[in-house]
């Protein structure tokens, strides 16, 4: 999946849940917010499916289990 999807797919799940977004720049990642649940993504191109699954999965508390489907 490419990681510009991740993020899109991320931001409208947010949007959509009522919860704020907020997207943030660190030195090899980028760090996500979203209501009260942190994250990074690292900065690469292509992220591994199961990958990004993980990493939705960390906005399970604030998006509902298994919102990414």
């Amino acid at each position: 999946m490419k990681r510009r999807d991740v993020l899109k797919k991320l931001r409208a799940a947010a949007k959509d849940a009522g919860q704020t977004y907020d997207e943030y720049e660190l030195a090899n990642h980028t760090g996500i917010r979203i209501g009260g649940t942190a994250s990074t993504l690292g900065r690469h191109r292509e992220i591994d499916d199961l990958t990004a699954r993980k990493f939705f999965d960390q906005f399970a508390n604030e998006l509902g289990k298994g919102w990414w489907r």
